[in-house]
Parts: C-alpha cells; sequence; structure tokens
C-alpha cells in the first residue's frame, strides 16, 4: 500500500463560511486521507502555491460566494503553471448544475452541492486518486 492520500481543503475568496468545509475535511481525515486545511479567504495563487509545496493528491474548494466560475479556472491555471498539473481540482458549494457542467469541462473534478454526502465525496477522492495511481509506472 502506498502513502495515504494527501488533500488540501481551502476556502477561497471573501467567503468566510467554513463549516461544511471543515466537516469535509474531517470526513476525510476520518477516511485516512492527511489533509492540509488552509482556512479562510485564501487567494487562488496561496493555494495553488500550498497545493504543490504540500506535494498533495487533490485540492478541494469549498465556495458559497458565487465567484466559482473565476476561482476553479483560476486555481486549475496556476496549478498547471506550477507543476501542479496532475492535482486533481474537486470541490463544492451552492454551484448551479449548468456551471457544475462547464466547469467539468473545462477539466475541474466532480463538484458537490449543498448536503452532499461526505461519504460519496470521500468514495469519489479514493475512487479517482486511486486510478491516477495504478496508471503511475512503479
Amino acid at each position: 500500500m502506498g502513502r495515504a492520500i494527501r488533500v488540501l481543503v481551502a476556502k477561497a475568496g471573501l467567503d468566510g463560511h467554513d463549516r461544511g468545509a471543515k466537516v469535509v475535511a474531517r470526513a476525510l481525515r476520518d477516511a485516512g486521507m492527511e489533509v492540509i486545511y488552509t482556512g479562510i479567504r485564501q487567494t487562488p495563487e496561496m493555494i495553488a502555491e500550498a497545493a504543490v509545496q504540500e506535494d498533495v493528491d487533490a485540492v478541494g474548494l469549498s465556495l458559497l460566494s458565487g465567484a466559482h466560475m473565476h476561482i476553479f479556472p483560476e486555481v486549475q491555471r496556476l496549478l498547471n503553471d506550477k507543476g501542479g498539473d496532475d492535482i486533481l481540482l474537486t470541490g463544492g458549494g451552492t454551484i448551479s448544475d449548468e456551471d457544475m457542467a462547464e466547469l467539468r469541462a473545462s477539466g475541474v473534478g466532480q463538484l458537490f452541492g449543498p448536503g452532499a454526502s461526505t461519504r460519496d465525496i470521500v468514495e469519489y477522492i479514493q475512487t479517482e486518486i486511486g486510478g491516477r495511481r495504478a496508471g503511475e509506472p512503479s
């Protein structure tokens, strides 16, 4: 068995409501993942830099501010620019189905809305990262 899945959980922008992010972070930790929680009011630059420095497998963004159509693409761009193009970008918040579909089409991973099951989030990350690791050379 390889190293534990490492996930950076972040709250981007001015949104200060972090209860959901903390619940998800705890669920990921309880499932055996290593979780780095950056706290509230992070910029896309801060998130991408921390993700690369911490050598995470995934970034989970929590957004309730309505800025998801700017923040997700910007974090993805910065991850790619910093050599983190293999990092899964996922997350959730108050995001319409249409915006979720557009973000998915642009390369963002699965997104979860309010009330999503933490079990579903854990299983998605485990499955996605497990699949990615299975494709890595030994």
